[in-house]
């Protein structure tokens, strides 16, 4: 199930009419501007157009992307208490749009320590559950790349994280390709990958994986930077994409495009090349990258092949 992230420029619906264009089963979005604290309330005809291009494409596995200035493990007092108000609005509108999951990124501890800080996501997303107990929106923990003092960059932070918020049923992990590749998990073989696989299932369980960020990355392995890049033109291996596409355990697992959104240089949309790269994977075909950009040099030896 393939998507990426689209704009709402204009309309809430755009997005899911963007993706209808690009023959995508599901549609990542921002519900408001994410560089903002506010955002005017959502009225009825926002709400019903979203809604009713979302049954008529049978898109039932929706995601949203909170604002990055939310911070749930913030140490300053107001800047905490705003960044759950925040995230509760919009959970809101998630359950407005009838969008299934929204993927947060975890927060940063700004220096106080892993340990204070994830117990400080724990009560936030506590806070914020309680309050919300009809709510339908599954809140999905993102790994991160490790940057500064994010939370989150190891699969055991999450499992932290999961195991304190007192609502099972409401919460879940999304994880990103290169953000674990930064974070130090080698994404660069078949055999690589099968292994962080099965480390992932083992710490966090596969089964709590809701929404999968399909970013190559600019940046090698154990960087600890956040660079998204187009697939197969960054650090991971193609056999890697190959993996997860294949893994039975994610068929039905949305799987979201966050590349960069400029135009290719033979004239032809990213979106278009990258969700033709992930389904000739998916189905096992083999892969040729246009030579119009080349990969880094240790993937050279890999610009055609063949997956299982």
């Amino acid at each position: 199930m393939f998507g990426s992230h689209l704009s709402i420029a204009g309309a809430m619906h755009n997005a899911l009419l963007d993706a209808e264009k690009y023959g995508m089963e599901t549609v990542q979005v921002f519900t408001k501007n994410q560089q903002q604290w506010h955002a005017k309330p959502l009225d009825d005809a926002v709400i019903r157009g979203f809604r009713t291009h979302a049954e008529r494409l049978k898109f039932n596995h929706i995601v949203a992307h909170d604002s990055y200035l939310i911070n749930l493990g913030a140490t300053n007092p107001e800047l905490w208490q705003k960044s759950i108000d925040a995230f509760a609005e919009e959970m809101r509108r998630c359950d407005q749009l009838g969008i299934a999951c929204l993927v947060t990124h975890p927060g940063a501890h700004v220096g106080s320590g892993i340990p204070a800080g994830i117990a400080r996501v724990i009560e936030a997303m506590n806070r914020v559950l309680d309050q919300q107990k009809n709510g339908q929106v599954t809140v999905c923990l993102e790994t991160t790349a490790g940057q500064g003092t994010t939370l989150g960059y190891r699969f055991e932070e999450i499992a932290e994280m999961l195991a304190g918020i007192e609502r099972k049923d409401r919460v879940a992990v999304c994880v990103d390709t290169c953000h674990i590749l930064a974070a130090g998990y080698d994404l660069s073989t078949a055999e690589s990958t099968r292994k962080v696989l099965a480390e992932l299932d083992r710490v966090i369980g596969a089964d709590r994986v809701k929404v999968w960020h399909l970013n190559d990355s600019k940046k090698p392995l154990a960087s600890r930077v956040d660079r998204h890049e187009h697939i197969g033109r960054g650090h991971i291996g193609l056999e890697a994409f190959a993996v997860i596409c294949q893994d039975a355990r994610f068929r039905r697992v949305p799987k979201i495009l966050e590349t960069p959104k400029d135009q290719a240089p033979n004239g032809r949309d990213w979106d278009e090349l990258n969700l033709a790269i992930l389904r000739k994977l998916t189905a096992g075909k083999k892969v040729v990258l246009e030579k119009f950009i080349e990969p880094p040099s240790h993937q050279d030896t890999k610009k055609q092949i063949t997956t299982a």
